[in-house]
């Protein structure tokens, strides 16, 4: 196999992989991925290491070279992932050129996210429901409805505006609370708790705390360890943007929430 060949096939095994750790995937999964792309192609000496921030790729056998990645944001995109795995698996079991596989891993790579809108309306019906679940009424299902959209399109922008979650949960947490304040203080609601509860919801981080954890179990300890970091992370920046306001409420007004 020419050099170049080499190169170009460890290019996109490191692209696969860089695409699946930017949209959510586990550490295993990635390594595994990189891996195989590799050895369906007879390089049978290839070494991955990922982290949450970085992958790592090296081949004993061409000539010292070496590939690193860096991964500064990551999100949660599973279609990418099921793209992506379906990608190596054609890869790895067919002809495809290395031409034609850089160009589909760019066009999965560039796929827009779902639509504004619709992640809008999807994660206010979730609200909606999960504070049905945790006991919410009618008008709380309605509330928790409108407030978490509101939330979810300040997230959107706050991401717009800076890289850090934490930013962007605690103003969407914030947000929440004042929200469902305003909506107890002209008489819509009785409580809010259910409201928050489940307004909340889709800003708790699920997956990334299950990813930690199949990670330790796995024995990717430094993959896992940080992954689950970043949950309690983002969790209490939630807290601390809700906390905050019905602290703020008391002290303004007084009561019981």
């Amino acid at each position: 196999m020419k050099h170049n060949d080499k190169k170009a096939i460890l290019r996109i095994a490191l692209y696969a992989g860089e695409i699946l750790l930017r949209n959510g995937a586990e550490t295993y999964r990635v390594e595994d991925t990189i891996e195989k792309i590799c050895q369906s192609k007879d390089l049978n000496y290839v070494n991955s290491f990922v982290t949450p921030t970085g992958i790592f790729v090296a081949d004993d056998q061409m000539d010292g070279i070496n590939s690193l990645k860096r991964v500064k944001s990551r999100t949660i995109n599973l279609r990418k992932i099921a793209k992506v795995n379906r990608f190596a698996r054609e890869f790895s079991h067919s002809d495809m050129s290395l031409e034609n596989a850089l160009l589909e891993l760019q066009t999965i790579d560039k796929e827009e996210k779902y639509r504004k809108s619709v992640v809008t309306i999807c994660t206010g019906m979730a609200s909606a429901f999960f504070t049905l679940l945790f006991g919410g009424g009618f008008y709380d299902f309605i509330l928790a409805f409108l407030i978490s959209m509101i939330a979810i399109l300040a997230y959107q922008k706050m991401e717009q505006i800076s890289e850090t979650a934490f930013l962007a949960n605690t103003t969407s947490g914030a947000l929440i609370a004042l929200l469902a304040l305003i909506a107890k203080k002209i008489g819509l609601v009785q409580t809010i708790d259910m409201i928050i509860v489940g307004s909340v919801m889709p800003l708790v981080p699920g997956v990334a705390l299950t990813n930690g954890l199949r990670d330790s179990i796995s024995g990717d300890l430094i993959a896992g360890v940080t992954k689950i970091a970043e949950a309690v992370l983002i969790a209490i920046s939630i807290a601390v943007g809700v906390g905050s306001i019905l602290e703020l409420w008391h002290h303004l007004y007084g009561g019981v929430f």
